[in-house]
């Protein structure tokens, strides 16, 4: 422990508002999946109950009704028709006794597909039930991208000679044979993450401080707010169009892979709510005195002094990606009749087209292997062993195996998830 250094809190901040866009976005929530009960869906649109207040009403109804909920849930089985039944065709419009609406607003999305959803991903929702990207999120994505540009250019920050990527890969071809995937992360903090964040003494007020993990960590300078609420609405543009932010949606999710020959493998759809056209704005704040006070045991250099250079590595570990994600694209070859799905993917393409990257960071579901591990510094077996290790087997398959796009609501594979760009306000 430290207790001397919680005597004195820093003075020194550097502090900048952030604005935050993206074309597609899905975080998870706690609940991974959510069953036919929990959601009710019409050609259009998918509504998510709450479930207190629509039991309640349902009870006020009439036993019967909530007898038949209970069966309803109990079966996994969709409610549509018992809602009609209770609260007339309108029943999205029903409330409880309170007046309270039992579907909320902000609980609605648009459905892009006309196929019958079965299991749903829902997208994390704060304690108000609004949609939000959490500050944590950002923070994990950053310190990716930190982990990434440290080990790419390790002679420049002194990184410890045995952090080398040469020297990372052989422990950890030393190690797959005795992990499994739950065991990965454990692996990655002892194997380089711990070195690169946590292995620092303090200088504080001229005497020096040694401690756990959790004290020594110099991303303790860093704090990054969650986004404020992703409201929907709409923004004029310069030459006077009005534009949909924030808007949820329910997008089918083509889950695809590649053969040996680049010929496009259908693997599976997926079901995810997701934000379009996201705009929202976060706080991210430096705390420089205390930055000062971090010295690393094997005199390896910080990475950035200030939010610019910061943002300027998260660029660089964006462009990475951008270019591995470009030729991955390029290379794939359209099947129209993988499994009876047609695989055009010329709109990916065509998104992927700009060699500069357009985005500052990328995270969320559908991100991938890439923008969430350093894999892009690891070698191509490597990566398949960690892969095969620690994630679902794929013999054959490239690592990652698998990438995950978004059908548009005419039915066209569109856009790829979790690509955000960084605007300081």
């Amino acid at each position: 422990m430290l207790p001397s250094i919680a005597l004195k809190k820093p003075e020194v901040y550097e502090s900048k508002k952030i604005q935050l866009t993206s074309p597609i976005l899905h975080i998870g929530s706690a609940v991974s999946r959510l069953n036919p009960f929990e959601y009710v869906q019409t050609s259009k649109k998918v509504y998510l109950p709450n479930q207190d207040a629509l039991a309640k009403a349902l009870h006020k109804k009439g036993g019967r009704y909530l007898n038949d909920y209970i069966q309803a849930i109990s079966d996994r089985q969709d409610i549509s028709n018992l809602l009609k039944d209770a609260f007339g065709e309108q029943w999205w419009s029903a409330t409880d006794s309170n007046g309270e609406l039992i579907f909320p607003k902000n609980a609605i999305s648009q459905k892009l597909t006309d196929d019958r959803i079965t299991d749903l991903r829902p997208m994390i929702r704060n304690g108000m039930g609004q949609l939000y990207i959490p500050g944590s999120s950002i923070k994990g994505a950053i310190r990716t991208a930190i982990a990434y540009y440290l080990l790419k250019h390790g002679d420049r920050y002194n990184v410890p000679k045995n952090q080398k990527v040469s020297d990372i890969e052989k422990v950890l071809r030393n190690k797959l044979g005795t992990l499994n995937k739950y065991q990965q992360k454990s692996a990655d903090d002892d194997i380089f993450m711990d070195t690169l964040f946590s292995e620092y003494t303090l200088i504080y007020q001229g005497k020096r401080y040694n401690g756990s993990s959790q004290n020594t960590d110099f991303f303790r300078a860093l704090s990054v707010s969650d986004c404020e609420p992703l409201i929907e609405g709409k923004i004029t543009t310069k030459k006077g169009q009005s534009i949909p932010i924030n808007l949820p949606v329910v997008a089918e999710i083509i889950v695809s892979s590649r053969f040996p020959d680049y010929l496009a493998k259908y693997r599976a759809s997926l079901y995810v709510e997701m934000v379009r056209n996201v705009q929202t704005t976060f706080t991210v704040t430096l705390d420089t005195e205390m930055l000062s006070w971090f010295q690393h045991k094997q005199g390896m250099k910080l990475p950035f002094q200030n939010l610019d250079e910061l943002i300027k590595i998260c660029h660089e570990f964006s462009q990475e990606q951008w270019d591995y994600e470009h030729d991955y694209w390029n290379d794939i070859i359209n099947n129209p009749h993988a499994a009876g799905r047609d695989l055009d993917f010329n709109d990916i393409r065509q998104f992927y087209e700009p060699e500069e990257c357009p985005f500052t960071i990328r995270l969320g579901w559908g991100s991938g292997m890439m923008a969430t591990t350093i894999g892009l510094c690891l070698d191509d077996e490597v990566r398949e062993e960690i892969r095969n290790t620690c994630g679902l087997k794929a013999p054959g398959f490239e690592a990652p195996k698998s990438r995950q796009s978004v059908v548009s609501s005419n039915g066209k594979i569109k856009f790829t998830p979790g690509w955000l760009k960084l605007k300081v306000l």
